[in-house]
């Protein structure tokens, strides 16, 4: 028969596990909650997937999306966002592109990648940046505040897959600077909008290239196939608005 003080110590401990396992209960739901939180006030959620009807719930770390999405690269944004978020385990993509969307290959299609090329970049103007495509050649028209801001525009088009030649009509028009004193983009849409980016470029390998943000620093890993690939891919990263600076450790593989 066990003692008195065997059996208080085996009652204590089985107290002691429940409390633990309903504390932890109790912690996984309040983590789900804020992951979900993070995900609607993160920077993307709130300016270009505002207009997206996006449906975010989170089990256990699993983060759900469902919905319908204006375009394809709104999916990936989407997905690379949360899986970026603080206690994200993984991501069950479900979210559905809107059915109004021009055939891969079209001359359409191509003009939807290079507006989407130019997006999250702040040296540029996607908005003031019109696109047209036929046969594969792109023009561009519109305003650029800059001759340098005209000729980055026509080098980020001419590299997105499926462009042929680039020709820019755009007219260099001295614009305002925008102030965004106040405006703080966090650390997952950052890592997103540089994975979703490099989807669109035919001289980077998104999938080779591993990216990490921590207050605005950004660390570059991974694989590029020659130098020229690991300078751009560093270049469209510090292109990228809310970037303080790059960390470039991506080593050159000469095999890929």
């Amino acid at each position: 028969m066990r003692s008195p003080s065997a059996l208080r110590s085996a009652a204590v401990l089985v107290f002691s596990s429940c409390l633990l396992a309903g504390g932890v209960a109790q912690a996984a739901p309040k983590l789900d909650r804020r992951i979900e939180a993070a995900a609607a006030n993160s920077y993307n959620f709130r300016t270009y997937l505002k207009d997206d009807k996006i449906a975010v719930s989170v089990k256990d770390g699993v983060v759900s999306l469902a919905g319908t999405v204006a375009a394809e690269h709104h999916k990936w944004l989407a997905q690379e966002t949360v899986a970026g978020l603080p206690g994200a385990k993984s991501v069950e993509n479900k979210l559905e592109v809107a059915r109004d969307q021009p055939t891969a290959a079209s001359d359409g299609y191509f003009s939807v990648k290079v507006k989407a090329s130019l997006a999250f970049h702040q040296n540029v103007s996607a908005a003031n940046t019109q696109v047209r495509t036929d046969k594969g050649v792109v023009t561009l028209t519109g305003t650029a505040a800059s001759e340098a801001q005209r000729q980055l525009t026509t080098e980020y088009a001419k590299d997105v897959e499926g462009v042929v030649d680039v020709i820019n009509a755009m007219t260099v028009t001295a614009q305002p600077r925008k102030e965004t004193f106040g405006e703080k983009i966090d650390d997952a849409s950052i890592t997103a909008q540089i994975k979703t980016t490099l989807l669109f470029h035919k001289s980077t390998h998104a999938a080779a290239t591993k990216v990490s943000t921590r207050r605005g620093v950004v660390t570059l890993g991974g694989k590029a196939k020659n130098a020229a690939e690991r300078d751009l891919v560093a270049r469209l990263a510090e292109d990228i608005s809310g970037v303080r600076k790059v960390k470039n450790q991506i080593m050159i593989d000469g095999s890929m």
